[in-house]
């Protein structure tokens, strides 16, 4: 799950982008709402964590513009502002949880990754590649109706594959969809995870080297 966090405390959007990190997801980061524009016109998220109050601007009314344009990104926003009416405010804008400083880094993480499941399982799709089956709902891989023991990045990478079926996937977007903008594109470890989804498939192979462009998912 890839998170956007914006923040323009340094100390806290440090902290946060570590704790997020620490249990599994890939998170990008923004200090201002033009850094968030930015980034979430080039990356797709599972959830946006906004300060409410930045120097340029209140991140209420920019969710406001954005759900007005028909933006779901679930969003938390974080804020000092603790009255009922904030709180209020900040659900009827499309906010899905507010949480008020300061709080405990588990709490965050854990409404966090309810924010993500929940839009999730709103969308979930059934990818097919073969007799290989990818549930986005459930997180699930199945091959012939055998479930894979699969873990986090190997879900994510099978899921950028699959989602792009008989079209080759450039190493460095499996990597940035898998981790986040900060991986180095030149470590191996998409060669390692390619190597242990492999072994898991067993025969007939399914993902394919494509030399200079990246890998592929499809049938022989």
């Amino acid at each position: 799950m890839r998170v956007l966090v914006t923040e323009d405390d340094e100390n806290l959007r440090v902290a946060l982008e570590f704790a997020l990190r620490g249990d599994g997801f890939a998170v990008d980061t923004a200090a201002d709402l033009p850094g968030a524009d930015e980034a979430l016109m080039v990356n797709a998220y599972d959830c946006a964590v906004f300060d409410r109050m930045l120097p340029s601007g209140d991140a209420l009314l920019y969710v406001r513009n954005r759900r007005g344009a028909g933006w779901p990104l679930p969003v938390l926003f974080l804020t000092a502002r603790d009255s009922v009416a904030d709180r209020i405010d900040g659900l009827r804008v499309g906010g899905g949880d507010y949480l008020v400083k300061p709080f405990a880094m588990p709490e965050l993480i854990a409404r966090v990754r309810s924010l993500c499941r929940r839009d999730m399982a709103g969308q979930a799709v059934i990818l097919r590649c073969a007799d290989v089956e990818l549930d986005t709902g459930r997180h699930q891989i199945s091959r012939a109706g055998v479930l894979l023991t699969v873990t986090r990045k190997e879900y994510l990478v099978m899921e950028r594959l699959m989602a792009a079926t008989g079209r080759p996937v450039s190493r460095r977007e499996l990597i940035r969809y898998a981790w986040d903008e900060m991986a180095d594109p030149a470590s191996n470890v998409l060669d390692v995870v390619i190597a242990r989804l492999r072994r898991k498939l067993k025969d007939p192979p399914l993902i394919h080297t494509v030399r200079g462009s990246g890998y592929r998912m499809a049938p022989l």
